[in-house]
C-alpha cells in the first residue's frame, strides 16, 4: 500500500506550538493529468464547471433542459457524491451563493453540532485534545448533514425543473455503474481505515485489501436507493426515517462513539444570512460572511496587499509580490483566528463584520508590513476588546466546488465538503441493506479541539449545541462597475481555499490573465506561523533565494486545489478547471 502523500505545513504547527514536521494533507495530490476536453469556445447560453466531468454532464444536461444554475448545481451535488466521495456528498455540507439577476443570496448549508455536544467533545479524559487524526476518525466528528435541506430551499426559490427530475443522471450511473476514476483510485489505495468499514471496505478494496483500479465499473445500489428516496420525499427522506436512523447508528456504534440523534438531523434548518459584498480595484467582490471566514480573510488580503504600492503595481508573481502576500496573510489569518465563528454564538468586532475590512482598519494594520518578514502577527482590535483567545491552527480539509451560470444570466458558486478525504471514514447504506452508500462528514473537527487558550479565555470557534464550525469555504461572485456578472469563482482545499481564491482573482482580474491561465497559476500561502508555502517548482531559485534572504522560511510542497472558474469575456463565457483534480468545463 502506497503511503499517504504528506504536506509539510511547518505554518500550521508553529502555529500551535509544536514542532514542524509532516501534516497529512487533506486530500493528497494525485497524478496530474490534462483536464477532459471541455468548451471549445466561449458559452454564449449557459456553463457549469464542476470536479469531475461525469457530475458536469449532469449539470449540462439540466441546463440543457431548461433548468436553472440551482437544479444544475443540484444534479452536479448528486453525481458528485457518487463518484467523488472522498470530497463531498449528501451527509456533507456547503455554502451556495446565487444570483438571480437583481440580488445576491446566501443559502448556509454548513453542518450544526448536536445538541448533546459541549466545548469538551474533543478532550481526553486528562483534559488534553485528541490527536487530530483520532478525532477524525470517530463518531464524534460527525455533525448534521445540512447540504440536502439547502438545496432543497433553494430549489424551492430558484428551481425550474421539478426535483426529482434532478437526481435522474446520479441514480442512473449509481445502477448502470461509473468507471473508477485516477483519483478517486490514487486516494483509496492510500486509506487504511477504509478498509475496515463494513460498507466502505467491500464497495472499494477487492478481497485482497487492494483498491479496485482505474476503470473498474463501480455500482452502488445503496446510494441509489437512497437518491430515488429523496427524489420522492425531497430532502425529509434523507433527515427522517431508515436513512436517517442508519445514519445515527454507525455513529453511535463507533468504536469512539458520537453523539448525533435522530432529533438532531429532524431539527436541521439551512439559513439565508446577508452576503457580503466588497469594492475592490473596481470590482465588487460578493461572498459569504460567518460562520465561513473564507470571504473576510480573502478580502483582508486582498486589501492588505494594495496597501503596499510594490504589490499593487505587480502583473505576476514576484519575490516582492510574494513577500508582501506572504505579510498581509499573516495579518489576516491573525484576525480570523482571534474573530471568526458562527454569528449566533459570536459577535462581529464592533457589531459588523465589515470592520474587519474597513480602509482605515486594513491601512493601520498594512504599516506593519516591512522589507523583512515579521514575525506571526497578533490580532488587531478592529473597534473591540479581545473577549476570546486566538485559536491555534489545526488541519481542515478538503471539499469541491461548483460554478454555474445558466440561460438566464443566473449564477451558483457553491463550494461542499465531507471535510477530510473520506469524512470520518464511515460509509452508511441508509438503512437499504444493499452495497455502498455515502461516506459521513466529519465536519465537527473543523472546530477548536481545544476550547480554551492558554489563557484560559474562551476560543470563538469552540463547539457549542447547535452551533455551526468555521469554514474556510469562499464561494465567488464577481460584478462589474456596471453591476454586470463577470465571475463565478471558487475552490477546495482547507484554510487554503482562501489562497486559492485570491490567486484566481488576482491573476484574472487584476493582471488581465485567461480564466484557465489564472487557475494554472503557481499555488501557495500563509497561515500566520513559521513557514511560506508554495507549489512545487512554483519560483524560481533566485525568487526563493529571495525571499529566505528577507527571513522567510519557504517549504516547496504539493498544493492541490480544485479551482472551477467561470469567466465572462466580450465573446461569452469561458471557464477555467483545475488540472490538479479532474475538473472540466461545459457549456454551449
Amino acid at each position: 500500500m502506497p503511503p499517504l502523500k504528506t504536506l509539510c505545513i511547518a505554518a500550521l504547527l508553529a502555529a500551535a506550538g509544536a514542532t514542524a514536521q509532516p501534516v497529512e494533507q487533506p486530500e493528497a495530490a494525485t497524478t496530474r493529468t490534462a483536464p477532459p476536453a471541455g468548451m471549445t469556445a466561449p458559452a454564449q447560453r449557459f456553463a457549469v464547471t464542476a470536479a469531475n466531468p461525469l457530475a458536469a454532464q449532469a449539470g449540462l444536461q439540466m441546463l440543457r433542459a431548461g433548468g436553472s444554475a440551482v437544479d444544475a448545481a443540484i444534479a452536479v451535488q448528486a453525481v458528485l457524491g457518487l463518484v467523488e466521495p472522498q470530497s463531498s456528498g449528501i451527509a456533507g455540507g456547503a455554502f451556495l451563493l446565487h444570483w438571480d439577476g437583481r440580488q445576491v443570496q446566501t443559502f448556509d448549508g454548513r453542518e450544526t453540532a448536536p445538541a448533546a455536544a459541549t466545548p469538551e467533545l474533543f478532550l481526553k479524559a486528562d483534559g488534553k485534545p485528541l490527536a487530530m487524526r483520532d478525532a477524525i476518525m470517530s463518531g464524534l466528528s460527525t455533525g448534521v448533514p445540512g447540504v440536502l435541506a439547502m438545496l432543497a430551499d433553494a430549489h424551492k426559490l430558484h428551481g425550474k425543473l421539478p426535483w426529482a427530475r434532478l437526481f435522474e443522471p446520479a441514480i442512473a450511473l449509481a445502477e448502470q455503474g461509473f468507471a473508477i476514476s485516477p483519483r478517486l483510485f490514487e486516494l483509496a489505495s492510500s486509506e487504511a481505515a477504509l478498509r475496515q468499514d463494513p460498507q466502505a471496505g467491500p464497495y472499494l478494496f477487492d478481497t485482497a485489501g487492494n483498491a479496485k483500479p482505474v476503470g473498474t465499473l463501480l455500482k452502488n445500489p445503496a446510494y441509489a436507493a437512497v437518491l430515488r428516496g429523496v427524489a420522492k420525499q425531497g430532502a425529509r427522506g434523507f433527515y427522517e426515517g431508515a436513512v436517517a436512523e442508519d445514519i445515527v447508528r454507525r455513529v453511535k456504534h463507533h468504536a469512539r462513539p458520537g453523539l448525533l440523534s435522530a432529533a438532531d438531523l429532524a431539527g436541521y434548518r439551512p439559513l439565508q444570512r446577508p452576503p457580503l459584498c466588497n469594492d475592490w480595484r473596481g470590482y465588487s467582490v460578493c461572498g459569504f460572511g460567518p460562520p465561513t471566514s473564507g470571504h473576510l480573510t480573502l478580502m483582508q488580503i486582498l486589501g492588505l496587499l494594495d496597501t503596499q504600492p510594490l504589490a499593487r503595481a505587480a502583473r505576476g508573481v514576484t519575490a516582492d509580490w510574494m513577500h508582501a502576500y506572504a505579510e498581509s496573510a499573516k495579518l489576516a489569518f491573525a484576525d480570523r483566528a482571534q474573530f471568526i465563528g458562527d454569528p449566533a454564538f459570536v459577535p462581529a468586532p464592533g457589531g459588523d463584520w465589515q470592520n474587519l475590512l474597513a480602509p482605515a482598519y486594513l491601512k493601520e494594520r498594512g504599516a506593519l508590513i516591512g522589507e523583512r518578514a515579521m514575525p506571526p502577527a497578533v490580532a488587531g482590535q478592529p473597534g473591540v476588546r479581545l473577549a476570546f483567545a486566538p485559536q491555534a491552527e489545526q488541519l481542515e480539509a478538503g471539499t469541491s466546488h461548483i460554478s454555474v451560470v445558466d440561460a438566464q444570466g443566473h449564477a451558483v458558486a457553491m463550494t461542499t465538503s465531507v471535510e477530510s478525504a473520506f469524512g470520518n471514514r464511515v460509509m452508511s447504506d441508509g438503512g437499504t441493506g444493499l452495497a455502498g452508500g455515502f461516506m459521513l462528514n466529519n465536519q465537527l473537527t473543523d472546530f477548536s479541539l481545544n476550547p480554551a487558550g492558554a489563557d484560559g479565555k474562551p476560543v470563538a470557534n469552540r463547539v457549542e449545541a447547535g452551533k455551526r464550525p468555521r469554514s474556510s469555504m469562499a464561494p465567488t461572485l464577481v460584478f462589474d462597475r456596471t453591476g454586470r456578472l463577470v465571475m463565478v469563482a471558487g475552490s477546495p482545499g482547507g484554510p487554503v481555499i482562501i489562497h486559492y481564491v485570491a490567486k484566481v482573482l488576482t491573476g484574472a482580474l487584476a493582471w488581465g490573465l485567461p480564466a484557465q491561465r489564472a487557475v494554472d497559476l503557481p499555488n501557495f500561502g500563509h497561515f500566520n506561523g513559521g513557514s511560506l508555502i508554495v507549489e512545487r517548482g512554483a519560483l524560481t531559485a533566485a525568487q526563493l533565494a529571495e525571499l529566505r534572504g528577507r527571513g522567510h522560511a519557504v517549504i516547496e510542497t504539493d498544493l492541490t486545489s480544485g479551482l472551477q472558474v467561470l469567466l465572462r469575456t466580450p465573446d461569452g463565457w469561458v471557464g477555467g478547471a483545475d488540472p490538479r483534480r479532474e475538473g472540466v468545463v461545459l457549456g454551449e
